[in-house]
């Protein structure tokens, strides 16, 4: 009897990684982050050894206290190592050269037009404040 393949397609390990929904905090814990990105803490520890860019702030007891942007940085890493098959130097590279990395222009897209409405007014706003402080002085 010959043998057939599978029938299963084979996906990028890109797919695989899932989407992760960042709640809306100014802090997280390493096992928090650990949670969010399905990242073992000792390798977000390892990561923050390879990667400069990745600095979370430590509280005044040690702690490491990750914000979004450290958690969009991990994303991107375990992107760029296990999805798109990075070694830890070239994934280091390819985020030194470019800054505006897809951390950033994913963080550009959650920026909705009644944010930047809001925005503008708050701009006008401060403008109009700096013309009657000036007018003032």
């Amino acid at each position: 009897m010959p043998q057939t393949r599978s029938s299963r397609v084979r996906r990028p390990a890109e797919d695989l990684l899932p989407e992760v929904f960042i709640p809306e905090r100014l802090y997280f814990r390493i096992g928090e982050v650990s949670k969010l990105t399905h990242t073992k803490p000792f390798v977000l520890r390892f990561w923050e050894t390879e990667f400069p860019t990745l600095k979370p702030a430590k509280s005044k007891s040690g702690h490491r206290l990750y914000r979004r942007r450290d958690i969009e940085l991990v994303l991107e890493i375990k992107r760029l190592l296990y999805g798109k098959g990075f070694t830890i130097s070239g994934a280091r590279k390819h985020l030194a050269k470019s800054p505006k990395s897809e951390v950033g222009q994913q963080r550009q897209l959650f920026l909705s037009a009644t944010d930047a409405a809001e925005l503008r007014a708050v701009r006008h706003e401060l403008q109009s404040i700096l013309t009657i402080l000036s007018r003032k002085c």
